[in-house]
């Protein structure tokens, strides 16, 4: 058993997540994977039931690792800490914990795009897993990941949250700003990139973005086996267009 405790970047609650093994699907306070609904997607993602906000980070260190099994998770409190504000943190407990990794269940069937407001998603048929995404962030607009759960932990888990100046001002007004440890987010400016702790460097937004892409694909048995790239994704258009990808045929679940 592995504990992570914390507080939540939007609600400032204090929460605790215990990682135990246990036999079957992963588990969320009792709930298998495939049982969770998406129920809101405003700056995060929120599922029931049980509710819980803030899944994405979590989700994402589950699938980089190829974690679909042997995993229940329980938490306490309504949000999933931000803890470094990546999925690094994640992956080390699971590591911890002596997780096994798995096939995804998803499988990218036929070649297709599907468009959501103003974010497009490409599906392509293969043998590998590749996920990427192309972003509106005046620095580096671009990042990937082929796969490999070590490249995960060691360059996608890392990437920080990040947020405009003027999101965290309006956080602030509403006193949900003060709890946030300053190494666990970035804040980008007209100016450039303000951060404490390890250096940043131009493509970290675009990694978070990536591995957000990723956490939110995990509720679907994904990242898929093939190849997804996205362009401005967001966890809304993400979810929206996983579902359509589905309805369309472009993906399905292997039975």
């Amino acid at each position: 058993m592995v504990v992570v405790d914390g507080r939540g970047l939007h609600s400032g609650v204090e929460s605790r997540v215990t990682l135990s093994r246990a036999a079957g699907p992963v588990t969320l306070n009792g709930t298998p994977l495939e049982a969770l609904r998406v129920v809101d997607t405003d700056r995060a993602t929120t599922v029931e039931s049980p509710r819980v906000r803030t899944v994405e980070h979590l989700f994402a260190a589950l699938a980089g690792l190829g974690v679909r099994s042997g995993v229940a998770v329980r938490v306490d409190g309504g949000e999933l800490p931000l803890v470094d504000g990546g999925a690094a943190k994640w992956c080390d407990a699971l590591l911890e914990l002596g997780v096994v990794a798995d096939e995804p269940r998803l499988r990218v069937v036929r070649d297709g795009r599907v468009e959501v407001g103003e974010s497009a998603y490409e599906f392509f048929v293969d043998g590998v897993v590749e996920a990427a995404v192309d972003v509106d962030v005046e620095l580096g607009r671009h990042a990937s990941w082929g796969g490999d759960p070590d490249d995960f932990r060691a360059r996608i888990a890392p990437a920080r949250t990040f947020a405009f100046a003027r999101e965290v001002e309006m956080l602030a007004a509403r006193g949900l700003a003060s709890h946030v440890d300053a190494e666990s987010v970035v804040v980008l400016t007209s100016s450039g990139a303000l951060s404490a702790g390890r250096p940043f460097t131009a493509d970290e937004p675009a990694r978070h973005k990536l591995l957000d892409l990723i956490g939110d694909l995990y509720l679907y048995g994904g990242p898929p086996l093939g190849r997804v790239r996205a362009r401005r994704p967001g966890h809304t258009s993400t979810h929206a267009a996983v579902r359509l990808a589905g309805e369309r045929g472009l993906v399905a679940l292997d039975t």
